[in-house]
């Protein structure tokens, strides 16, 4: 495994059984403690059998505890230097950091979704998707709350060169919408959690019309993931103050761009005329600066 284990554990955690839960969350609140233990230790430590803590190390993808608990040791050095690069000492915000520190807890939480989402990125998928998004006459996009603003981000970035996106954040809408889809059509559904009953309706309607369909979840094994034809995954970390799609937004929005610069690489001569188009069709709306009247 080359990915981060704490990414694969967070990923994995709604799969696992309840036992396995536990080791997992002990493994990634403390990696480099976890590291340091015997199988005894760690079974003894969730309540659990070291049976069943050799059956969670397969289960994630490991061939043994010993390669496990190294996955996991590689992993608490990264995270203890990458916190020393921004200054601080712990990811999570705490009600009495001071607003330098939420700044910098902020910053190092934002930057490590961005990178491990990078890591993490199927790029056979994403070309897929880019293909399949090239040739299509329409793009659906679906999107509840924060998932939504992701959709929209992308709506308005494949508008500005000329594609047909339609960004519904109403489930009634998006199933309408779904419902009618021409052949080769695309539709895309965010969802953090991966089970999202709106975005997993949405994908569904638009599967059986006969679209190619795509999910950005933070859960590869989730329903929407099983049910896509392409899956794009995130990697974003839940902590106190930042549930569900605050977590997940600046890692949904990198997909986003990766995308559009994947669609806007295949024509880049019109999509770069078209930029220019629609850049002056709204300069006119920009209101001047004073000094720029004297």
């Amino acid at each position: 495994m080359t990915e981060d284990v704490l990414v694969r554990l967070r990923q994995q955690l709604p799969a696992l059984r309840p036992s396995e839960q536990r080791i997992a969350r002990t493994a990634i609140a403390d990696p480099a403690g976890v590291s340091g233990l015997n199988i005894t230790q760690l079974a003894s430590r969730n309540d659990t059998s070291t049976t069943t803590v050799a059956r969670f190390c397969r289960n994630i993808g490991f061939d043994g505890y010993k390669s496990f608990c190294l996955a996991l040791a590689r992993a608490a050095v990264d995270e203890s230097g990458r916190r020393v690069e921004f200054g601080i000492s712990e990811g999570d915000i705490d009600p009495t950091d001071t607003t330098a520190e939420v700044v910098r807890k902020l910053a190092y939480q934002e930057a490590r979704a961005v990178e491990e989402t990078a890591a993490m990125l199927d790029l056979a998928e994403v070309d897929r998707l880019v293909a399949a998004i090239s040739g299509a006459p329409v793009i659906d996009l679906y999107g509840s709350a924060g998932s939504g603003l992701a959709a929209q981000d992308l709506q308005q970035k494949l508008r500005r060169i000329g594609y047909q996106a339609n960004a519904w954040t109403d489930v009634h809408l998006a199933l309408t919408s779904a419902a009618v889809l021409p052949p080769n059509a695309v539709a895309i559904a965010f969802s953090h959690s991966g089970e999202t009953e709106e975005a997993i309706s949405s994908i569904e309607t638009a599967a059986r019309s006969g679209a190619f369909t795509a999910a950005v979840t933070n859960f590869p094994d989730s329903p929407l993931a099983q049910i896509a034809d392409a899956v794009l995954t995130t990697a974003s970390r839940e902590t106190r103050f930042r549930y569900g799609a605050m977590s997940s937004r600046m890692a949904q929005l990198m997909i986003v761009d990766v995308i559009f610069m994947g669609v806007a690489q295949r024509k880049p001569e019109a999509i770069s005329d078209l930029l220019s188009r629609t850049l002056a069709a709204v300069a006119g709306r920009r209101r001047p600066r004073k000094n720029d009247t004297l």
